[in-house]
């Protein structure tokens, strides 16, 4: 058995707070210990109280820096890693001159390969321990991706879209074989060590009526999947996918009448909804993810986090790279408070925190396993430096509270602000 005592100031969240005076929402101690025994966190307490019960186990010591879960990002672009900051205009036209082209090139295996170990460097400097990810159409990309995350024992969930028109020849399968290909991916890679397989119809646009009805085959045959696909993030989108399914009552509709919306499905964006769409989201379980700095980057709109979530909404917060602009959280986290500044809403630093681990994993239903550090959960965890630039250490002397620092750290994080990353326990190399 292979033990390990982290020790540093530690934070980590039981339940959503409901505003900056909610400490019940959430545990923070001075001077923690983070008991490790094979990846799993075996005690979370005083340091003093485990150092009792522990003493001959090797302490790594983390003050004065901030122990918290790794950062979870529920929607991001694995195949878009080298056209993240390309100059644009809006959605489609993003798509046609950069993402699609860029991804065609993920049919080469060694292509694949090397953009995957890319990939996790970014997401662990980046301080996340999780995501969920679409690859390309191509059956390479998803064996890469998860192949990379069996090797470095991460937390992963993904899926090769499926899309059968609106795109280039290179990137369009067939009904048939994308149903054929998600089969193999998941009998390969579905429950193999932490991943987890996501079936992923792109967005309806690039995806026919008998795709639809495959992906709603594979989603009947494996309920233990997520989904995930994108929802109303353009307003050009939504009338060109209106008028490629004229039957639907809305944009929604096209995936609930296939039988996608269910309590794992995630769908990306989810701006520009009718009262109808909110309807059904509330009754299904579905999940809206906000994409902030995609959501800006494109000109999309502005997320309303705060009515979907008075509807009993659970929403999920993410990157987007690279229609997003970074893979920090931190940064996801800066510029949604600006989002919904503009909509006359609050996001507490707390709250924010909260979001990116514990809320994100709630999403997801992973929460019994990551997104916190309670005892029995995955020992995924950032350690956070608040003076990691000297911007940041000038700000910090004047920081009276745990919530302004967090505030710090929300608006001027980024990768400099990560210290350490353990994975399952174990320390990853960062920076």
């Amino acid at each position: 058995m292979t033990k390990k005592l982290l020790r540093g100031r530690l934070l980590t969240f039981h339940r959503a707070p409901q505003d900056g005076s909610d400490t019940d929402a959430y545990c923070y101690h001075e001077d923690a210990g983070l008991l490790i025994c094979d990846g799993i966190i075996k005690d979370s307490s005083p340091f003093d109280s485990i150092l009792a019960k522990a003493p001959d186990v090797p302490v790594t010591d983390h003050r004065p820096y901030l122990m918290m879960a790794g950062f979870i990002d529920t929607h991001i672009h694995f195949p878009q890693v080298q056209v993240i900051a390309s100059w644009g205009s809006q959605l489609l036209d993003w798509l046609n001159n950069y993402t699609f082209p860029e991804e065609t090139r993920f049919a080469c295996e060694s292509h694949s390969e090397r953009m995957a170990q890319a990939f996790f460097d970014q997401l662990i400097a980046h301080g996340t321990t999780s995501a969920v990810a679409y690859c390309s159409v191509h059956k390479t990309s998803a064996d890469a991706f998860f192949a990379e995350a069996m090797r470095r024992n991460m937390r992963m969930l993904g899926g090769k879209v499926l899309m059968d028109r609106n795109a280039p020849a290179e990137l369009r399968d067939t009904p048939q074989k994308g149903y054929d290909e998600t089969k193999a991916l998941i009998s390969e890679w579905h429950g193999k060590g932490r991943n987890g397989y996501v079936i992923s119809p792109r967005f309806a646009i690039t995806s026919t009526p008998e795709q639809m009805q495959m992906a709603m085959a594979l989603a009947d045959e494996h309920p233990d999947c997520h989904i995930q696909t994108h929802l109303s993030e353009n307003k050009d989108e939504i009338a060109f996918t209106k008028a490629l399914y004229p039957q639907a009552q809305d944009y929604l509709d096209v995936y609930q009448s296939y039988g996608l919306l269910r309590n794992n499905t995630l769908l990306g964006h989810a701006i520009h909804l009718e009262p109808r769409e909110i309807d059904a989201l509330a009754d299904t379980g579905a999940h809206p993810v906000f994409c902030p700095t995609s959501n800006f980057f494109l000109g999309s709109g502005l997320f309303n986090h705060h009515k979907l979530n008075a509807r009993g909404i659970l929403n999920g917060i993410a990157t987007d790279v690279g229609a997003g602009t970074s893979y920090s959280m931190l940064q996801t986290l800066n510029e949604g408070y600006k989002v919904l500044q503009l909509q006359e809403q609050s996001l507490h630093p707390l709250q924010a925190f909260d979001w990116a681990t514990r809320g994100n994993a709630q999403v997801l239903g992973l929460e019994d396993k990551i997104g916190t550090l309670a005892v029995g959960t995955e020992a995924d965890v950032v350690i956070l430096n608040s003076s990691a630039t000297s911007a940041m250490a000038l700000r910090m002397e004047r920081a009276e509270s745990l919530a302004e620092e967090l505030f710090v750290l929300q608006i001027m994080g980024d990768d400099r602000a990560i210290e350490e990353v353990y994975l399952s326990g174990v320390a990853q190399k960062v920076g």
